[in-house]
């Protein structure tokens, strides 16, 4: 392995734990945005949506122009992919362990039920708004308890089938970010030819 591959994994690394604590940073006031915060439905689906793509979007493309600037301005396809499957997957690992693990478990262990809370709230709002009837609203409100309960109830099979989901999911990422942020290095061309 070549200096600018080490380099690259480094930086991966380094890229992912930063970006890992953002998006955990983001997903926990998130939580706290919808299920404390926020009593407008519209708000209860948007900053979610901001929270998990739009800024994470953001943080990715500014992180990786710092990657390639830092060896050097070019890396290939390959270098690319490399570094930026790096960064996702020990930011999926470090959301994963903070978010998932710590936090769900010790932090806010009813979080799934104050989320529940907060969407059938949210929902009910919104069905009330739009002057749907009681009946209606009732049967969407027990389909969406019916959901949550089926999320609640998870093994071990379906979590290791969600992380190998997630890993696949992170290197089609990787791939398409590779190839946005691949920048070749000029071919030198020899005047004397």
């Amino acid at each position: 392995m070549n200096d600018i591959e080490q380099r690259i994994k480094i930086n991966g690394v380094k890229s992912g734990l930063l970006l890992g604590l953002i998006i955990t940073g983001l997903s926990i006031l998130s939580y706290y945005f919808i299920t404390s915060i926020t009593k407008s439905p519209v708000l209860f689906v948007a900053v979610p949506i901001i929270f998990s793509v739009f800024i994470p979007i953001f943080c990715v493309v500014f992180i990786c122009f710092n990657a390639r600037k830092s060896v050097g301005g070019y890396w290939t396809f390959k270098q690319a992919t490399t570094g930026i499957f790096t960064m996702f997957l020990i930011a999926y690992l470090v959301q994963f362990i903070g978010k998932s693990i710590i936090f769900d478990r010790f932090v806010e262990p009813n979080g799934i039920q104050k989320t529940q809370t907060a969407a059938i709230n949210a929902k009910a709002d919104i069905l009330k708004q739009r002057g749907n009837d009681q009946k209606i609203i009732d049967k969407d409100i027990a389909e969406m308890k019916k959901d949550f309960t089926q999320q609640q109830n998870t093994s071990v099979g379906s979590t290791i089938q969600g992380i190998v989901i997630s890993i696949l999911f992170i290197f089609l990422l990787a791939l398409i970010f590779g190839s946005l942020f691949k920048k070749d290095p000029p071919e030198y061309i020899n005047p004397n030819q």
